[in-house]
């Protein structure tokens, strides 16, 4: 008999914001075993007073007070936990953010991360977002060989394809699009092992790791996690796909539903990213 994992992961755009716009009632009808969240902007004893006390938190903070941050909810305890990735030079912190879980016989192993957004107009951030990919792509052989049972969930802040990204054509030359930050995506999802013929006219080696969200929802248009808050996006759909659950095999092999959680209009939102909701049978 199986048992049923359900893994919510939203970047909440400041979670104390997210509460008072209704996030809390959200939260209370979904069911959810596993919360991962990001941008949490806010202290310990925040998340502590807003989820209540049936909820098991472990919070990794940014270096600077008010920005990023990333935290794991959980209705059971974690087993252990892990913050760290890359050299000891390479700061991850409030954005990497492993944790794993005892369900039923079964060890899984959940990550909620927030990869930094990039700007093309500043080198600087660019380089910290390669830096960040870079140990991403190091960290799941690893993950792989940890456990056939784990997944990285949050906000990778890259639209993988050109149905990732309704304006494909205007955001060509912008973070979040670009050739080589897809290519990594590429890398991601690639047979493992295999030569993978990337966007960027280079060939790599497969992961193997599977998009959880493109998995189940074919060849479509989106559906699309995150829209501007500028102008009339929401109400066009006018949106990216920037909000992943990228499982492994055997984990991806156990999912039963997937769900971008959408607002019904733009005025009842909490965050400007809505929740990617996956159901698992382990």
């Amino acid at each position: 008999m199986s048992t049923p994992l359900r893994i919510a992961s939203v970047n909440v755009n400041g979670v104390r914001a997210a509460f008072r716009k209704g996030m809390g009632d959200w939260l209370q009808a979904r069911d959810v075993d596993i919360l991962a969240l990001q941008e949490v902007r806010a202290a310990t004893s925040d998340l502590e007073e807003l989820l209540g006390p049936e909820w098991n938190i472990l919070h990794d903070a940014a270096t600077a007070k008010g920005r990023a941050g990333v935290a794991l909810a959980s209705r059971g305890s974690a087993e252990i936990h892990r913050v760290d990735l890359g050299d000891e030079k390479f700061d991850s912190a409030g954005r990497w953010l492993e944790a794993d879980y005892r369900v039923g016989d079964a060890i899984v192993t959940v990550v909620s991360t927030y990869v930094h957004s990039g700007n093309v107009e500043d080198p600087q951030k660019m380089i910290e977002k390669y830096k960040f990919l870079d140990a991403m792509t190091k960290r799941l052989p690893e993950l792989s060989a940890h456990t056939p049972l784990a997944v990285i969930v949050g906000d990778l802040n890259v639209a993988h394809r050109e149905l990732d990204l309704k304006n494909w054509r205007g955001n060509r030359k912008n973070a979040g699009f670009l050739l080589k930050e897809r290519a990594y995506f590429d890398k991601f999802f690639g047979p493992a092992g295999k030569n993978v013929a990337c966007v960027d006219g280079k060939t790599r080696r497969g992961l193997g790791w599977v998009d959880v969200g493109r998995n189940w929802a074919g060849e479509v248009d989106g559906p699309y996690t995150w829209w501007s808050q500028r102008g009339q996006a929401f109400d066009t759909d006018t949106g990216w796909r920037l909000d992943y659950q990228v499982a492994s095999p055997e984990l991806a092999a156990s999912v039963t539903d997937y769900v971008v959680d959408r607002a019904s209009a733009w005025d009842t939102r909490w965050s400007d990213h809505s929740p990617v909701v996956v159901d698992y049978a382990l």
